[in-house]
């Protein structure tokens, strides 16, 4: 069913500092995911199986990959009459006279032209750096049958990790928000906001328009447009979700995200044909797996070569694991290579990184997961 009544802008304009290497020359949404995807597929995917046909993505740090990758609409369907991703980046100057964002608000207001000439009667907002399946459609029927101003999508977290979140507290009985918290010390609740809403878009630009005129916000959604909204008493509903949704954010995280493919009853199956992940279509051999091979629980994607041990462990497109050498516990990235006799233990091996002969990287004892970004050499 289409939604041309709604238009989605997706916010992938993060600088993803806290991936260190892997986004110093890439945006964090064209980061590569589960073999042979970049997180920004899963959005733009969901878009096209709930209907949506019209999608703006704002890009902003280091995002001439992304704007090339995401510019070819059709691996999502996207590429039809009266469809299209339109890639936004910023138009406004900074202080050090660079084109910005000045915040998530922000990103829409500078597209208001932009909305304006869909009219659409409804924005969805999304952010571009999650993993997870999502019908937006079904999140827009209830906040019609809510008669909503705006609908936040929220999903439970442990109640420990509650405060690296921004969390919602509602009236359990209707699911009405009556308060946000910005990443609480003490959280009155497990509610944790994903990033995505749904507004009435009329309503919406007047408070953008005021917004912008405004010297002390932030022009944040979070920080400023939210609070504004439960300040006038507003209609703002919590939508739970309830199914995978992973923020990867950090190196752990990520390395987490790639790990919950190798368990059989991961959610977000990424074989479900009802609802695909659409991504671009690389031309690779197939997987080739020598004869004195050892694979153990493992993800082996397409245009791999494996002649020496895999074990709980996730291997990208074109990846290499040459004969004697080990990997344990670890992600290999798009065209990493791990040469004879080298071991990898919980670690995530970049693009294109090689680990030379006899190297050791990463360790079974480490707390956090080891990022190798660089060549490292092995023996002569």
């Amino acid at each position: 069913m289409k939604q041309n009544n709604m238009l989605a802008m997706i916010l992938a304009g993060g600088r993803g500092s806290r991936l260190h290497d892997l986004t110093k020359k890439v945006a964090k949404p064209a980061v590569s995911y589960g073999g042979k995807y970049r997180i920004i597929d899963f959005p733009l995917s969901n878009c096209a199986n709930s209907g949506i046909d019209v999608v703006g993505v704002l890009t902003q740090y280091e995002s001439i990959l992304l704007n090339s990758y995401v510019a070819a609409g059709r691996r999502w369907g996207l590429d039809a009459k009266d469809s299209g991703v339109y890639v936004l980046p910023p138009r406004e100057k900074s202080d050090a006279n660079l084109d910005v964002y000045r915040g998530t608000a922000d990103a829409i207001s500078q597209n208001i032209d932009f909305i304006d000439s869909y009219s659409p009667e409804y924005l969805l907002i999304l952010s571009g750096d999650h993993i997870y399946k999502m019908n937006y459609a079904k999140m827009l029927e209830y906040h019609k049958e809510c008669n909503a101003d705006a609908t936040i999508a929220v999903i439970e977290v442990p109640l420990k990790e509650a405060s690296r979140f921004g969390i919602m507290n509602t009236d359990e009985s209707t699911g009405r928000i009556v308060e946000f918290e910005e990443k609480p010390e003490h959280p009155k609740s497990n509610l944790a906001s994903m990033g995505i809403y749904i507004f009435n878009w009329k309503q919406l630009r007047k408070m953008l328009m005021a917004d912008m005129k405004n010297p002390d916000s932030s022009h944040d959604f979070g920080k400023d447009i939210i609070p504004a909204l439960l300040n006038d008493n507003g209609n703002l509903f919590a939508y739970k979700y309830k199914g995978y949704w992973k923020d990867v954010g950090t190196i752990d995280s990520l390395w987490e995200a790639n790990m919950d493919l190798l368990d059989k009853n991961n959610e977000l199956d990424l074989n479900d044909n009802t609802w695909k992940i659409y991504t671009e279509d690389v031309t690779a051999l197939p997987q080739y797996i020598g004869a004195e091979a050892s694979i153990d629980r493992a993800f082996i994607t397409q245009g791999c070569v494996v002649d020496g041990a895999v074990k709980n462990s996730v291997l990208f497109t074109g990846a290499k694991v040459a004969s004697g050498a080990k990997v344990i516990d670890s992600v290999l990235m798009p065209g990493a290579e791990v040469a004879e006799g080298a071991v990898v233990t919980r670690a995530l091996v970049a693009d294109g990184v090689k680990i030379g002969k006899n190297a050791v990287v990463g360790s079974a004892d480490s707390e956090n997961i080891e990022l190798v970004a660089k060549r490292v050499k092995g023996d002569e």
